[in-house]
């Protein structure tokens, strides 16, 4: 790959998602959130791949990852008005799908064309499947750590948002304001393992789901993020302040130090 490439493939991608935004604001505004949010995930992406020292053309095909990484969102929202892949489709096989049916990555290197499929295919699941080859394994990493690295940042100021001035938000929340959170979330932090998915009733258990982010984390680079912008102590701050959130928080801070050393 080379820089052509990429800009060719951003060329394609602004292009794309311009068919989707219209006279609905409300449509708009969440599209737009997640045209800032691939933004932001190429930087990260390039962020992580030359942190860990990879060499040029490989930090081109984990930004070029990025970009494509949540292509099928734009299509998700326009006609289904949520980014929830459960009330939906997932997300991330529409985005392997509509990559392949527009060509645009046609004319790569076949081996990194499909590194690059394969990495858009398994970004958003639980966990990366076995039998990948260590390449293709690696960018599925990469992209996964700049994926979240991005959304500490988003939703932190989203959720902000959302406090400040709740009746005039006009983004999508998924879940129910409500002032409890599930045990079940807690007892995976207090283990030290992800949350998945259909564990969520509240939207206190989406930012405790963001902080168990955390235990996926790939990359040293990735984690010395997360410290260094305190997103820990930030979404704490937007959760119930009582004993279990504090013990929490100790683990969640405790197991970043460990890993940073």
């Amino acid at each position: 790959m080379n820089a052509n490439d990429l800009k060719r493939f951003k060329d394609w991608f602004y292009e794309y998602i311009r068919q989707f935004y219209g006279q609905d604001e409300y449509i708009n505004a969440n599209l737009e959130l997640k045209r800032e949010h691939t933004k932001y995930v190429v930087d990260e992406a390039g962020y992580i791949s030359r942190g860990i020292g990879l060499d040029d053309n490989e930090v081109l095909i984990a930004e070029t990852t990025a970009l494509m990484h949540d292509v099928g969102r734009f299509e998700q929202f326009y006609k289904y008005r949520t980014y929830s892949d459960r009330k939906s489709v997932s997300h991330s096989d529409l985005g392997f799908e509509i990559i392949q049916a527009e060509g645009v990555l046609d004319g790569l290197d076949p081996v990194e064309k499909e590194m690059i499929l394969s990495a858009v295919k398994y970004h958003g699941i639980k966990d990366v499947p076995d039998g990948l080859d260590e390449r293709t394994l690696l960018h599925s990493k990469i992209v996964r750590d700049a994926d979240k690295l991005d959304i500490y940042r988003v939703l932190q100021e989203k959720y902000t948002d959302y406090i400040r001035d709740p009746e005039n938000y006009n983004l999508e929340l998924e879940l129910p304001d409500e002032p409890w959170y599930s045990d079940s979330i807690i007892d995976s932090i207090m283990n030290c393992q992800q949350v998945h998915y259909s564990e969520m009733h509240t939207l206190n258990d989406m930012k405790l789901l963001i902080l168990a982010m955390v235990f996926d984390v790939n990359f040293e680079p990735t984690l010395t993020k997360i410290r260094d912008k305190k997103y820990v102590q930030a979404f704490v701050d937007m959760l119930p302040k009582d004993e279990t959130i504090e013990k929490a928080q100790q683990v969640l801070l405790g197991y970043i130090d460990k890993r940073l050393g």
